[in-house]
């Protein structure tokens, strides 16, 4: 029940909540793959029911998709979409410009594919996400199998000349393998404590061999919708400009948290 939940949980709800108004009939949809993204696809689901709401997700991984097609939402892959009014999605830290650290759960490839193929990115989040500088978050960057130790030596030599405070990285791993992501490639996280320039970082890092993508999503983010405990939001808007602020009533629906474990 919704007054079982932690405060960062009903932060995260609140978010969702009020980001699913950005979703329109007869959309096609962008959907993220951690937590907080789970809870949208739950209000998304809610008002598939409730309201008849008429959309096509496409998702980035695969326990969102499982979860989308349980609360009713038509899911599609992103070649059938070709392109996507909006995608929503959760993101490890966000800063000032809105610039992301996103792929704490190692998804980043598909999220940066599907954000970017977006008119729109809105990502919900709680207000313990926003942070001066980018980097307290370990940055993910997804590596092919392939001689991933002399990649991780590479990245490591580069970012000596980087204007970041840490420069060890640790592949990540599943209990006692290496995680494999759902394209079949490796995660390394960086640990850099700090990043000062993250678009030149983003740029370097990309253009290094064996290197997929890296889970700085630099201009893509239009709006971030900030929830708290206590039920309220604040969007910022950073193409207007502008900082709303809301407060969501807290109603305790049996069927949004029933699946909650």
């Amino acid at each position: 029940m919704a007054g079982e939940l932690s405060p960062i949980d009903k932060a995260k709800f609140v978010a969702a909540k009020r980001a699913a108004q950005y979703v329109e009939d007869g959309m096609r949809v962008g959907l993220g793959s951690g937590s907080t993204a789970a809870w949208l696809v739950r209000c998304l689901g809610e008002n598939v029911r409730n309201d008849g709401l008429r959309i096509k997700g496409v998702t980035t991984s695969t326990r969102i998709a499982e979860l989308a097609r349980e609360v009713g939402l038509d899911i599609i892959s992103l070649d059938e979409a070709k392109w996507l009014d909006i995608t929503i999605d959760g993101a490890d830290e966000f800063d000032g410009d809105l610039n992301l650290i996103k792929g704490g759960g190692g998804s980043l490839l598909q999220e940066k594919i599907v954000a970017t193929a977006s008119d729109q990115m809105i990502v919900i989040a709680d207000i313990g996400k926003e942070v001066e500088s980018l980097g307290n978050f370990p940055l993910p960057i997804e590596v092919i199998p392939f001689g991933w130790q002399t990649t991780q030596a590479l990245v490591e030599e580069t970012l000596v000349s980087m204007d970041v405070l840490g420069r060890q990285s640790t592949l990540r791993m599943n209990g006692h393998r290496p995680f494999i992501t759902d394209e079949g490639n490796h995660i390394l996280d960086l640990h850099l404590n700090r990043i000062g320039n993250p678009r030149q970082l983003a740029m370097v890092i990309n253009q290094m061999p064996g290197v997929v993508e890296n889970g700085l999503f630099i201009d893509i983010c239009d709006a971030v919708v900030i929830g708290f405990g206590d039920g309220r939001v604040e969007i910022r808007d950073i193409n207007a400009g502008t900082v709303e602020t809301d407060r969501l009533d807290f109603v305790e629906t049996d069927n949004l948290f029933s699946d909650l474990s």
